[in-house]
């Protein structure tokens, strides 16, 4: 009998139905879990279900009866996946359950940012409106889409599904190169390139050691000053101090932020504490959540790990 532990099961939101697995099986599952909580929580499992709560080499070290770990996402920086390697455990994660919820979500952003809905969202809360005595007013720039150049960073199922959405919409589509590469693959542009030219910059590709603060000030500097950035990616991909400069400085025009370098983020993070900007959409990383979605990741979750009982694991990592 396999013992089940979801160490974080309010991550998937309560009218979201998670099928029962197919095999024999106790079954335990909670809320959130603490860091201090995780290995007491985890003494008795063979399969650990998490989210976004860290599984380290300390904590792995200490589970021997664990066999699998069952990511309810598409990352996998939150888990040693070396260690996992090394020791035999298996580790899936969930694949192509947002290939239209994110893309939906960056296309929002997109439009909100260009046609400035949050700047006129504001002005008419603080009286604007009333103080022009017009039938309309303009005090922040509109912009079309149509005609428009998207840069994206990551050519996965994500940055295709935004592709083909953006080119529907007039757009070209400039897919970037990884940063420091002076060669390119066909069909991708120099990253720097991209960069510079790019009126949208949206990112989709993981969280790693090179990834890390992949746009900082020098890139956002390149930026067109009428330019936007979009985040659905990870937090750590970028510097969010330097963005929130650039916002203020007028080195860009405006980003649309759904991911966080610490979630949840509080008024210390640079960009929460910047959040009347006119310029700045934040979001609590719900960009993936569309219903359909979450329930095609819950089912996905769960026939990982029927097929990891029946000795033909797959997702995995």
């Amino acid at each position: 009998m396999e013992n089940i532990v979801f160490l974080d099961r309010d991550t998937i939101p309560a009218h979201i139905q998670l099928p029962q697995p197919n095999f024999s099986h106790e079954w335990h599952q909670y809320p959130a879990t603490a860091p201090q909580q995780v290995l007491s929580r985890l003494q008795q499992a063979t399969i650990a279900i998490s989210n976004k709560v860290v599984l380290d080499t300390n904590i792995l070290s200490q589970l021997p009866r664990l066999k699998m770990v069952a990511i309810a996402a598409t990352g996998t920086n939150n888990v040693d996946l070396d260690y996992c390697h090394q020791h035999g455990i298996t580790v899936s994660n969930i694949r192509g359950y947002a290939c239209d919820s994110v893309p939906e979500h960056v296309i929002a952003m997109m439009f909100a940012l260009r046609r400035n809905l949050m700047g006129y969202h504001q002005d008419i809360q603080a009286g604007v409106w009333q103080q022009k005595k017009q039938f309309c007013f303009f005090t922040h720039p509109i912009g079309d889409i149509n005609g428009s150049t998207l840069g994206i960073i990551g050519s996965g199922s994500l940055g295709q599904a935004v592709a083909k959405l953006a080119q529907a919409l007039g757009m070209k589509v400039l897919f970037a190169e990884r940063k420091g590469q002076s060669k390119c693959r066909e069909g991708y542009t120099p990253f720097s390139d991209v960069v510079e030219q790019a009126d949208i910059l949206t990112l989709h590709c993981p969280l790693t050691a090179e990834t890390a603060n992949l746009i900082g000030r020098q890139e956002l500097r390149q930026m067109k000053p009428s330019s936007l950035l979009i985040n659905t990616g990870r937090g750590g991909l970028v510097d969010e101090q330097a963005l929130v400069n650039a916002l203020q400085q007028g080195e860009i025009g405006g980003a649309g932020v759904d991911v966080f370098t610490e979630e949840p983020a509080d008024d210390s993070n640079p960009l929460v504490a910047h959040a009347h900007l006119p310029n700045l959409l934040l979001t609590p990383h719900v960009a993936w959540g569309s219903d359909s979605a979450i329930q095609t990741l819950a089912n996905q979750l769960i026939d990982n790990l029927n097929r990891f009982v029946e000795g033909k694991p797959q997702n995995v990592v």
